[in-house]
């Protein structure tokens, strides 16, 4: 019978891994030169077993985290992994999510021939090639959203891959960014790896293993106990992405629920065919949705590890919305699709747990990206993401001008945005008013206005400018988005997923949604 796990080393063990990856998200954030990544922290971290088993990561961003695994299988499957190597991807067909998500792997060696751990970092470059600036564009084919980089040595043996860098570099705008940035990355799991190092030397590297197995169990334990406050059966949520940028019609996205007691089923396989449009979701983003939603769950403290897998089974279909087939695009799945994929796992979660789950939030990273070959600031490329306003919940209201699910970036400072980019920050103010009302009410979104200082391309993904997102238990819905053009005083509105010229003294202005109420007032 196996030697129960002594509970302070237990959590020792914890907190020592899930630090050792914070200190390496703050030495990315600290080494990275683009403010997407430096000021908005548009990356994540995470530590995995030789077997590819989630073991500790950082409270970064759950869309990137939710689906690192599969990077580290994909990269598993095209390359024999030796000392000094770093992998790189950001094919989402190979284990990445979208382009512009650069995902770095780094084998660790013991005394064996096969890594025991795998360190990985993934982060949103702000460009990375393709058909608009950001990379973020309304494409028909993956081939127009940016460089597809399937799983490559970056670093071979601890010598960089010169003529990889060259390809990739030749490929992006703002190139110098781009290598800075990777350096950053690197530097990131080099620290990442002398603080395992150093745990596997105070723990001893059998023991170290071993109490890793019992963080798995323990979370797997910890999130049964969760689900057993859950009505068991199968429960159906139905909601519809507003449009793919192509066409107006909106794409079903059909979730049945089932829990036995002891997992739960997330069933997507009735969502719609596959769009034309970039708002397609490849299954690790669906996955990551679906890890999400059960870890809302659970208790707060609780590690998020490979435990929480083992209590997950999610079934697409190929040719969907959700499972899409090469070369499908796919830029707005990992930052729109999935956002809506959390409102419906807790519209059927509501199902299993009355009166406990919260309004639907925002349902939107709403995502800007600008950016130009010409003039004095050529080849620049700047992106972000919005907040909007939270859903209200059955304790207490929802908080305003927040990022929400599955992104949990902040805002870029107004100094840093007027001083790197030809763009000038007229307003930025919470839109008041805009959550739904109740007994608690949602939280409310914001109002961005911006001047253009040069001719550039810009391009929006949003969702929920049609309808606001919707309250719960009699709360009122939210407040919708809105984007418009200003040209010289006069206004027009501009649909949620767009591309278009701004020349210069044109202005872009942006409302977030609010955040549905709950309860009846």
């Amino acid at each position: 019978m196996a030697k129960a796990p002594d509970p302070v080393r237990l959590e020792i063990c914890h907190s020592l891994l899930a630090a050792a990856c914070e200190q390496a998200g703050m030495r990315l954030q600290s080494s990275a030169v683009s403010p997407n990544i430096r000021e908005r922290r548009d990356f994540s971290i995470a530590l995995f077993d030789g077997a590819a088993r989630l073991v500790a990561q950082a409270a970064h961003i759950p869309v990137h985290l939710g689906s690192a695994a599969d990077a580290v299988t994909a990269a598993c499957r095209v390359i024999q992994f030796a000392p000094g190597d770093v992998a790189l991807l950001n094919d989402p067909y190979q284990g990445g999510t979208h382009l512009p998500d650069l995902t770095m792997v780094v084998p660790v060696f013991g005394r064996g021939r096969k890594p025991e751990w795998f360190l990985v970092n993934r982060a949103h470059h702000a460009d990375v090639g393709g058909g608009t600036p950001g990379s973020m564009g309304i494409a028909s084919d993956i081939y127009g959203e940016g460089f597809i980089i399937p799983p490559v040595l970056f670093r071979h043996r601890g010598r960089l891959q010169h003529d990889v860098q060259r390809l990739l570099l030749n490929n992006v705008r703002g190139a110098r960014e781009r290598r800075l940035d990777l350096a950053a990355q690197e530097a990131s799991l080099v620290l990442l790896a002398e603080r395992l190092a150093m745990l596997s030397a105070d723990f001893g590297a059998r023991q170290l293993q071993r109490y890793q197995g019992h963080l798995f169990d323990y979370t797997e334990r910890l999130g049964r106990a969760a689900l057993g406050g859950l009505r068991r059966g199968t429960f159906l949520a139905v909601d519809a992405m507003e449009d793919d940028g192509l066409s107006r019609a909106p794409l079903p996205l059909r979730l049945s629920l089932n829990n036995d007691g002891r997992r739960l089923r997330f069933d997507w396989s009735k969502s719609g065919p596959q769009a034309r449009g970039p708002v397609n979701a490849n299954r690790s983003v669906v996955m990551a949705a679906c890890v999400y939603a059960l870890r809302c769950l659970c208790p707060q403290r609780l590690p998020t590890n490979e435990g929480l897998f083992r209590l997950i089974e999610v079934v697409t279909k190929r040719g969907t919305l959700l499972d899409p087939v090469w070369p499908a695009p796919v830029a707005a799945g990992n930052v729109e699709t999935s956002q809506r994929l959390v409102d419906v796992c807790l519209q059927a979660l509501a199902k299993a747990k009355p009166l406990a789950m919260p309004a639907c939030s925002a349902g939107t990273m709403s995502n800007l990206s600008m950016g130009s070959s010409e003039g004095p600031h050529a080849a620049f490329a700047f992106y972000e993401t919005l907040p909007g306003g939270a859903g209200a919940g059955p304790m207490r209201a929802g908080r305003s001008a927040v990022q929400t699910h599955m992104t949990n970036t902040r805002n870029t400072p107004v100094e840093e945005f007027e001083q790197s980019y030809p763009l000038r920050v007229e307003s930025l103010t919470v839109r008041l008013l805009s959550g739904g009302a109740g007994a608690r009410r949602g939280g409310c979104g914001i109002r961005k206005r911006l001047r253009a200082m040069q001719a550039m391309t810009a391009t929006f993904l949003g969702e929920r400018h049609l309808h606001g997102p919707p309250g719960a238990s009699g709360g009122s819905a939210g407040l919708p988005g809105a984007l418009w053009h200003e040209v010289r005083g006069r206004r027009k509105r501009l649909p949620s997923k767009c591309s278009l010229k701004l020349a210069a003294g044109e202005v872009l202005e942006v409302f977030t949604p609010g955040g549905g109420g709950h309860g009846r007032t």
